[in-house]
């Protein structure tokens, strides 16, 4: 079977292809429990409080493809995952 090339594979593609087993550690056995270490597409900021006088508005919350954690609620990285083009 030939490897899919990965210039055509979305960002989507990759994590699920590449990334997620490589966290999982193939047959080799968990190197990250999938459950409680590891969030996917999840916000880790609620965004930037931005004032103005007397209003207060919050920016955009920031995203990641992957958040890890080494203990609940201990995060210990942030993934972002790119298309291979």
């Amino acid at each position: 079977m030939m490897p899919p090339n990965k210039k055509i594979l979305t960002e989507a593609d990759i994590r699920t292809k590449f990334i997620t087993p490589a966290l999982l550690g193939g047959p080799q056995g968990s190197k990250w429990n999938l459950m409680t270490q590891v969030r996917e597409e999840t916000y880790f900021t609620k965004g930037r409080v931005i004032v103005h006088g007397r209003k207060i508005t919050r920016g955009e919350a920031k995203k990641a493809d992957y958040l890890l954690f080494y203990k609940p609620n201990l995060p210990l990285s942030v993934m972002e995952a790119l298309r291979a083009d």
